[in-house]
């Protein structure tokens, strides 16, 4: 069983790497009655990329190497990271950026970006 956002975007967090309140980290707190609501407007954007940004720095090189893993692998084990050469708590980083990648486009998009979150 997992946990999924959905709204202007939608997608399912990384079980056991990302946590349900990770959407915090591009600036905008998320509040909670049973699940985690998110809205990103126009003007925080410039948050959102600068996560980004962060995020890129703190994968590195490794950012290549994580794109060629998941594009060849629809899931991973710890033995298919070290097979792989890839530090697990890189995952969070990874799976991270794909969030703010989201979240990114659909401002860029809608203008906005809403979503909710499974706690």
């Amino acid at each position: 069983m997992g946990r999924y956002y959905n709204g202007d975007i939608d997608g399912k967090f990384w079980f056991g790497t990302q946590s349900s309140d990770d959407a915090d980290f591009f600036g905008v707190t998320g509040y909670q009655p049973n699940r985690l609501e998110y809205e990103f407007e126009e003007d925080n954007l410039p948050e959102v990329l600068e996560g980004i940004n962060e995020c890129k720095e703190k994968l590195g090189s490794y950012k290549v190497k994580l794109d060629k893993f998941f594009k060849k692998y629809n899931g991973y084990n710890d033995e298919m990271l070290k097979e792989a050469g890839i530090e697990p708590a890189l995952l969070a980083w990874y799976a991270r950026l794909e969030l703010g990648i989201k979240i990114r486009d659909s401002i860029k998009t809608n203008g906005h970006c809403y979503f909710e979150a499974e706690c």
